[in-house]
């Protein structure tokens, strides 16, 4: 995985990590995740929104608490770049105690890795109004960026996003989906 860094309020963030901005705030505010911290801003490389994206997917197919997240995510943060990057599924094991026998979760790393990938770029061509003392032609500049971003919506029709946020809107209440089914390994 490449190091290019993204702040949360920039780039990451708002619009390529492809969720709301306040879920990756609350990671960072609940210490899900530490980012280091640069000039009042979070910087997160490429792997940290990996781990993000992977927090995120537990707490959103498993209701997992912050506690239990950001022990995860410390575990997840000692594993070498190499193992994370060939890996297709990740293994999560939690032990309730000692007595008891490990609960098993596997997490699809290669599809999210890759769902990152294609977002990632997504975050450059949405561009925000920059903060303080204005450069020129910055609004020349942002204008363009929002054509490009509306070209990409050519050919949408109102009713089609309207459609859309329903179902993204329906998918968000809706309850994940469990099975159970025996192991095919022998312990």
């Amino acid at each position: 995985m490449g190091y290019a860094r993204h702040s949360v309020e920039a780039q990451a963030g708002k619009r390529g990590f492809g969720r709301r901005a306040e879920d990756l705030q609350n990671l960072v505010q609940f210490k899900v995740l530490r980012p280091t911290r640069r000039d009042n801003f979070y910087w997160f490389d490429n792997r940290l929104l990996l781990e993000a994206k992977i927090a995120l997917y537990l707490k959103q197919s498993l209701g997992t608490s912050t506690e239990v997240l950001a022990r995860f995510t410390h575990a997840l943060s000692n594993l070498k770049d190499e193992e994370m990057t060939g890996t297709r599924y990740l293994s999560l094991q939690s032990r309730p105690s000692k007595n008891r026998k490990p609960v098993e979760v596997r997490i699809p790393l290669a599809d999210l890795a890759k769902e990152l990938k294609e977002q990632l770029p997504l975050a450059s061509v949405y561009q925000e109004l920059p903060r303080g003392r204005k450069r020129l032609r910055w609004k020349r500049e942002f204008a363009r960026s929002l054509e490009a971003a509306a070209q990409d919506l050519s050919g949408v029709t109102e009713p089609q996003i309207a459609e859309v946020i329903r179902g993204v809107r329906a998918e968000k209440k809706r309850l994940p989906e469990i099975t159970v089914e025996p192991s095919r390994k022998t312990a």
